[in-house]
């Protein structure tokens, strides 16, 4: 503990103590705030689940927040066991899940009468009190709708197993409440209540966008939640970069929701117009369906401004990818980096000057100019995407520490030989730790300034083979223009085969400031394979890949539905599901998630508060704290009277 008259250190406690006495002006105050956080750091650490790679899907997502990967349905049980038959607690949980969609249910079929209101209300606030063991009384009060408060504090305050007169007193409160018509506002309140005791913190290791059809869904979701944390995807900053004004970035979101056929976010959700291209595109490609002739036109457009890009930008080491000026056009082949000639699906190239031997093959034609430049001011002008790019970066970043623990999406680039692959940029080598750092710089330079080589760099970080988030060589002009599956395979960085070894993850977690024995890497972006028994847990649980394709695309790779792992007081689990009911059918049926659980990490006593790196901080104010009490008891401060 440091004293306020040190005399090396007098100034600076000085500064800090005058500080600390504007906060807590009197001894009591001090006496206080002490009593509390000395408490609060012995309760048990709140629980963190982690989620990653939702790419738009929203119905699943919507139904892992609303029952907690689970976590509400084993409460459930555990509070009223064998008192409830299991057609009773089903119903229950969908009604914690969605209680407006349920109550209107009851209604319509004459069931909400008030003593089911009554008995909600009661099976709520019994449920509520046993999960708000874990919080301080003052936290608790702060999860509840604050127009309801005051009513549920007072009912969360009663002790009807204690006493006659307050057994009275709970019964008229809760009959007040039905009789005066509000019983579905205050079941809904305790249901908000219940959630937000479910999960302290909520961790996306990534990828929002692409494939699914609503992003936009999930984002307004989350940003209604009180505590997220956001470690970005490349599909993320691709989204970023297009919101800032990356004409690359622009192109290549398009090209993907034509592909992945879910046009609606960028027309509906983000009020993105696509007429120009596919009137363009229905011009010159006039014998494809229309999305497909869109998707051809813009994907022609994507490699130019790609090829555009990568011959200004030789640090990112994107060269192999600038393959257009590898196309022999009068015999329909395009010579790869392996050397070999590879014969093109089509011959067709509309947009390139085929016959003339000077042609610029990466230079757009004039209307491909307006095309992009329409594009451009619609993704700039769109209020809803800026919102949420801008939710994002206040969120979000490439990566994070957090109790223990290291979440980022994609990889630490290596070597071959596993060693930190050193990277140069501008002249400067970064490595590990260093090159996560700069690449957030850029990001974040790309919102603040939005340079044309933050721009590019935002690009660089969705595709680039040495960006964090990426890690591999995107293979989409093969995959685009040449049959020839072999073609296609993506090679990726190194790290995807370490993780699995123990002295990769600890060399990682080193790098990161983070204990090599005890802490985890977290990841995303690949999707575990578990039909082909894949494992999501590497090094003997010091990495786990939480990539379980949440996306209907993915579950026929994957085999299952996703995976949500969650931090709780005694260690760690692993939630894999297998099947996510919807809100129909869980209004439908009382439908639940079916998860299997693994326990990953289980502890011999409690982690608490005081174990976290909250805590830490929370030891901090401590010492502070007794200091000023100190300088009151001393003379050195005057409290106020």
């Amino acid at each position: 503990m440091m004293y306020p008259n040190d005399p090396n250190t007098g100034k600076k406690i000085s500064k800090i103590l005058r500080l600390m006495a504007e906060k807590y002006p009197t001894k009591e105050a001090v006496y206080e705030k002490l009593i509390y956080l000395q408490s609060y750091l012995s309760l048990p650490k709140g629980i963190e689940h982690f989620m990653s790679d939702l790419h738009g899907e929203y119905a699943s997502f919507f139904h892992i927040l609303n029952n907690c990967s689970g976590v509400i349905r084993e409460k459930v049980d555990y509070v009223f066991g064998v008192r409830l038959t299991e057609e009773q607690k089903a119903e229950f949980c969908t009604l914690i899940y969605y209680p407006r969609e349920k109550i209107e249910q009851m209604r319509e079929s004459r069931q909400a009468t008030p003593a089911w209101y009554r008995e909600n209300l009661s099976r709520l606030l019994e449920l509520a009190k046993l999960m708000s063991y874990k919080y301080p009384a003052s936290k608790v009060s702060g999860f509840i709708p604050q127009q309801y408060a005051s009513v549920i504090v007072e009912l969360m305050n009663t002790r009807p197993e204690a006493d006659h007169a307050q057994f009275i007193y709970l019964k008229k409160l809760l009959n007040t409440i039905v009789q005066i018509d509000s019983g579905a506002d205050f079941i809904e309140a305790f249901t908000v209540l219940i959630k937000r005791l479910a999960v302290d913190r909520l961790h996306i290791v990534g990828d929002f966008f692409d494939r699914g059809n609503r992003p936009d869904a999930i984002l307004n979701l989350l940003m209604e939640h009180p505590a997220v944390d956001i470690q970005w995807g490349n599909h993320d900053v691709l989204w970023m970069g297009a919101a800032l004004g990356s004409e690359a970035c622009i192109a290549t979101v398009v090209r993907n929701s034509l592909r992945y056929h879910n046009t609606d976010v960028l027309e509906r959700g983000y009020g993105i117009s696509l007429r120009p291209l596919t009137t363009f595109a229905a011009r010159i490609y006039p014998d494809e369906a229309p999305l497909k002739a869109a998707e051809r036109a813009i994907t022609m457009m994507m490699f130019k401004l790609e090829g555009q890009l990568i011959a200004r930008r030789p640090d990112f080491q994107m060269q192999s990818r600038r393959l257009l000026d590898r196309i022999d056009f009068r015999s329909s082949h395009a010579e790869l980096g392996d050397g070999k000639r590879y014969e093109l699906e089509s011959a067709y190239f509309p947009t390139i000057d085929t016959a003339a031997a000077d042609t610029d093959v990466y230079a757009l034609t004039e209307a491909e100019q307006a095309i992009i430049a329409d594009l451009r001011s619609y993704f700039l002008e769109s209020e809803v995407l800026h919102r949420h790019v801008d939710y994002l970066y206040q969120k979000g970043n490439m990566y994070l520490r957090c109790n223990g623990n290291l979440l980022f999406h994609g990889c630490v680039p290596l070597h071959e030989d596993g060693s930190f692959r050193t990277i140069v940029y501008a002249g400067k080598e970064y490595r590990g730790r260093s090159w996560f750092d700069f690449c957030e710089q850029m990001a974040r330079s790309a919102w603040l300034h939005g340079s044309q080589e933050t721009l590019d760099f935002m690009y660089f970080l969705w595709c680039g083979r040495l960006s964090p988030l990426s890690g591999r060589e995107f293979k989409t002009f093969e995959r685009a223009l040449i049959s020839d599956e072999r073609t296609w395979k993506e090679p990726s960085d190194p790290y995807f085969r370490y993780i699995d070894t123990v002295s990769c993850c600890e060399h990682v977690l080193q790098e990161f400031g983070l204990d090599p024995q005890a802490g985890h890497i977290i990841n995303g972006h690949v999707p575990v394979k578990v039909k082909k028994g894949e494992s999501p847990v590497k090094a003997g649980g010091r990495a786990i890949i939480i990539d379980g394709g949440f996306c209907r695309a993915y579950h026929s790779k994957t085999g299952i539905s996703g995976y949500t792992l969650i931090s709780n007081s005694r260690g760690l689990r692993l939630l894999q599901h297998q099947k996510i009911a919807d809100v129909r059918e869980a209004l439908r049926a009382n439908h639940d998630i079916e998860s299997v659980s693994e326990t990953l990490e289980l502890q011999s006593c409690h982690n608490t508060v005081g174990d976290t790196d909250q805590g830490r901080t929370i030891q901090d104010e401590i010492t502070d704290l007794y200091n000023l009490l100190l300088a009151y008891q001393n003379g050195l401060i005057k409290p106020q009277s």
